[in-house]
């Protein structure tokens, strides 16, 4: 293993999700693993007013409450270099105002009180030089470099926001002024990238880690899920497979619904809850359509190790061209043939993937898939998907922040 390259810093991660976040955080995984080698704090969100108010009896924001008060610290030690802090200040809830001028000045008196509880967290701490790692979040951390001044200050591209209405009615003017300021941004993809490299020119794409211990087929021993078991026939008919989230905003539904029109003999299995959309579409109506429901994630890797080509139908919209598919990751470590949307941030796993550009070059693309699949490249899928570790992606961060230290 080679030495890291960063080691002995001091690094400030801010962005949008809570250290006790209960959905998976590229942030959060980040941190952890820079923590290995540095000293981290890792800072949760502030509260705003509304959210105080409309989530009161939720206990993260309870404990935020008590912080404010002063019943509980503000910093918590959560690993051997690594620290949580709990912001003791309260925002003013404004994203509503339509106004620019308004929106920015009292944008401004957020971002002050914002930074003055982060520097009392690194006063605590006893941090120099701060690397400042913002996750993603536009309106809060606006003005954070002029005014914690951190030897280097980060943007961390990893979804577009601006696809969001929440986001894009102030993060159109602030979203390029803040990249343009930052003295680096990293991007998971390689599409959000180029977007940020049309406001800085430093912008690199960084890759993306995943967890892939429990996607391992080895260690799949027992028989198939029981809904899957009662679908192999004789003779067997191939089970085309999809995990995750099944949203019309996210998800094709016409190309699935081409791909069982036109394949009877496929058996089209989709394990993951539905929206209203797909829940009332001709889908259920098909025969060889199969939706499993919601399913614990320890139970997704023996889905997938029975699905004989995995599947991801992305719709192409501002909110999915961009994303890196972590899914993807998933099918590849179990070395299943993959057929997914060609999108610019595909384009990295063009090699070990089947790229579709509509719903007949799917049948095609997987028709391809079932026939070319052998051992040989099971094996180069799984190395590939190997490869992208936190540490791999973490490398690749400090070499953007040895750029900016150099230059």
């Amino acid at each position: 293993m080679a030495a890291p390259l960063l080691k002995n810093r001091d690094i400030v991660f801010v962005g949008l999700q809570a250290w006790d976040v209960e959905i998976g955080s590229n942030a959060k995984n980040l941190a952890m693993e820079m923590a290995r080698h540095n000293r981290v704090m890792f800072v949760t969100p502030p509260l705003d007013r509304i959210t105080a108010y409309k989530s009161k009896n939720n206990p993260s924001i309870q404990r935020m409450s008590r912080v404010l008060q002063g019943k509980e610290p503000s910093l918590t030690k959560v690993g051997d270099s690594l620290w949580n802090l709990l912001p003791d200040c309260m925002l003013e809830s404004i994203n509503w105002i339509s106004s620019p001028f308004i929106f920015d000045s009292l944008n401004k008196i957020n971002n002050r009180r914002y930074a003055n509880a982060i520097a009392k967290g690194i006063k605590e701490l006893g941090f120099k030089d701060v690397i400042l790692f913002n996750d993603n979040d536009i309106f809060r951390s606006f003005h954070l470099k002029e005014l914690l001044k951190p030897a280097v200050s980060l943007y961390y591209s990893r979804d577009y926001l601006l696809a969001v209405n929440y986001w894009r009615r102030h993060g159109e003017r602030l979203e390029p002024k803040l990249i343009a300021k930052s003295d680096a941004v990293v991007a998971n993809s390689t599409y959000l990238a180029e977007y940020a490299r049309q406001y800085n020119p430093h912008s690199y794409y960084v890759g993306q880690g995943c967890d892939l211990e429990m996607f391992d087929s080895a260690k799949i021993t027992g028989p198939p899920p029981s809904d899957i078991a009662a679908l192999t026939g004789n003779p067997a008919k191939p089970i085309i497979g999809y995990v995750g989230a099944i949203l019309s905003l996210r998800l094709d539904r016409l190309v699935l619904e081409y791909i069982a029109a036109n394949k009877p003999d496929w058996q089209l299995v989709l394990v993951g809850p539905e929206d209203p959309a797909f829940a009332n579409s001709d889908l259920h109506k098909m025969t060889n359509v199969h939706f499993t429901g919601r399913k614990d994630g320890t139970e997704l890797p023996a889905y997938i190790n029975s699905f004989d080509v995995c599947i991801n139908p992305q719709i192409l919209n501002e909110v999915t061209i961009g994303n890196y598919p972590r899914k993807v990751d998933e099918y590849l470590a179990m070395g299943k043939p993959v057929v997914a949307t060609k999108t610019k941030a595909m384009e990295v796993f063009a090699e070990h993937c089947y790229l579709a550009t509509d719903k007949e070059s799917y049948v095609t693309e997987i028709s391809r898939a079932l026939t070319e699949n052998n051992s040989q490249k099971a094996l180069a899928r799984i190395n590939f998907a190997g490869s992208h570790t936190w540490e791999n992606n973490t490398a690749e961060i400090y070499k953007t922040i040895q750029k900016v230290e150099t230059e």
